[in-house]
């Protein structure tokens, strides 16, 4: 799958993987993959034996559940009860709302349509409980409808792990020769009691049986949305200036963030003008804040951007980027210190030379130096999978590593001398070698490996060098060696 968003070719066999206890296994597949033999859970090196044009990206999970908690928000528009179904499915209670698009298949056939249009394919199914719908929308047609007296015979052909069972659960039910959601049904109650009496929810098939049969209840909790926190000024005659009114705005709306225990990372100023057209102001902050004074100055100099046109009636102020915030003591006497922080120093500087003027590094998943650290705009969000560093490193890395002439190599270890931006150097010390391994699935084929050396000269400088190559390597002449960053 390309980095930017493009879905790969229908005829070529894709899969995404996650770490396993030996190794990378299959995450997901795609429907290609899945026809060549290629099932979730499998070793990713056992599949290539069987699919040698297999692609395999690296999954991601937390991204994933995010997605699908915003698609759960972005599913009220067909109910108003809906909530997340593990890491892949969304359940909607569509009670007494079917009928207002048009009966249950027009309204599969709706959903699956705007569902298309953000670039997702779906297996849909409506069912009279939860467990029903589950195990039709995975087992069942692409699009399953279910009325309150099919359930016990759509379900029955469906495989027990339609019942949401555990991978243990399911294995033991085969064991015994029951495969299918059918077979459970027609074995005595009481003999599958006696085995499962104990069993928790995840591995009893009664209970689940029941679930999905209607016997047992299984409501909808669902996921209310966070109310937007908001400003308003409704005025009476149209003015071509919003400066007076928003000090009292950000005072409104940071008591708002106050009382819910919150702060904002973005504030959204819009103007609605009498005819009809509006103007928005936005500014963003490095940290999630309730400082009306400090949101006020991020506006010095933005407001002349609006065009009021004839004027407006209406300014609101809309929090973005809420998010939870701690109260902090700083002072003995339980206040706080009213000193220039340096978030607020960022989110100034920002505001007034623009959102990328102001970085900070962050960490990548790359053992590659230069691979690992790049620069982030102050105001984003900094990822929450940093990379946490267990080796020493140099305190200041070279943008270009830069080569230097050996004049005596010591045997396996660091030059004994070379030739350094004009200057002969002798080392005193050395540490090392740190070996690091091209990344085969970036760097170009041929690309040679490094020997990393801690070294101190004569003068005491501590600089780390590397060779690049190894003799004989057959990946080109002689090693050449390189200065990559200083320590201290």
């Amino acid at each position: 799958m390309e980095r930017q968003g493009n879905a790969p070719p229908d005829d070529i066999p894709v899969v995404l993987a996650r770490e396993g206890h030996h190794g990378p296994v299959i995450h997901a597949a795609n429907r290609k993959a899945r026809m060549d033999g290629v099932n979730p859970g499998a070793r990713v090196v056992d599949m290539r034996a069987i699919c040698p044009e297999l692609q395999v990206e690296y999954a991601d999970p937390a991204g994933d559940r995010a997605v699908l908690d915003r698609l759960v928000l972005w599913a009220r528009r067909f109910c108003p009860w809906t909530v997340r179904d593990g890491d892949d499915g969304i359940i909607l209670d569509t009670t007494g709302s079917d009928h207002l698009w048009g009966g249950e298949a027009a309204m599969l056939v709706e959903i699956e349509t705007q569902l298309a249009l953000l670039g997702l394919s779906a297996r849909l199914a409506v069912a009279p409980t939860w467990g029903a719908a589950w195990a039709l929308a995975r087992f069942g047609p692409v699009r399953s409808i279910c009325k309150e007296d099919e359930a016990f015979f759509k379900l029955g052909p469906l495989p027990v792990a339609g019942l949401r069972l555990n991978a243990d659960t399911v294995l033991l039910l085969r064991r015994l020769g029951l495969k299918t959601i059918g077979a459970v049904m027609d074995v005595p109650r009481l003999s599958l009691t006696r085995r499962f009496v104990k069993a928790g929810l995840e591995a009893n098939p009664l209970m689940r049986l029941d679930q999905a049969l209607g016997k047992l209840a299984e409501p909808v909790a669902s996921v209310e949305a966070r109310p937007p926190i908001r400003a308003t000024a409704r005025l009476a005659e149209p003015i071509f200036d919003p400066s007076p009114h928003l000090p009292e705005l950000c005072e409104d709306l940071c008591e708002q963030l106050k009382v819910a225990g919150l702060g904002c990372r973005a504030l959204h100023l819009v103007v609605y003008r009498t005819d009809g057209d509006v103007a928005e102001v936005t500014v963003r902050t490095s940290a999630p804040t309730r400082d009306p004074a400090h949101l006020h100055s991020l506006f010095r100099d933005k407001l002349e951007r609006i065009n009021p046109g004839f004027g407006f009636d209406l300014i609101t102020l809309a929090a973005g980027g809420v998010e939870e915030v701690e109260e902090r003591q700083t002072r003995l006497d339980g206040d706080s210190d009213d000193d220039l922080h340096l978030s607020r120093l960022i989110d100034r500087l920002s505001a007034k030379f623009g959102p990328r003027s102001v970085t900070h590094p962050v960490l990548h998943q790359s053992h590659v130096p230069e691979r690992a650290e790049g620069a982030l705009a102050a105001l984003a969000k900094a990822p929450a999978d940093q990379t946490e560093v267990t080796k020493e490193r140099p305190l200041r890395l070279l943008d270009h590593p830069e080569e230097v002439r050996v004049l005596y190599a010591v045997p396996e270890g660091p030059p004994a001398q070379f030739i350094w931006r004009r200057q002969t150097c002798r080392v005193a010390r050395y540490a090392g070698p740190e070996r690091i391994a091209p990344e085969w699935w970036k760097d170009r084929p041929g690309t040679r490996l490094r020997d990393y050396f801690k070294v101190e000269d004569a003068s005491g400088r501590r600089l780390w060098l590397y060779r690049e190559g190894v003799l004989g390597d057959g990946r080109g002449a002689e090693p050449r060696w390189f200065v990559h960053g200083f320590f201290g």
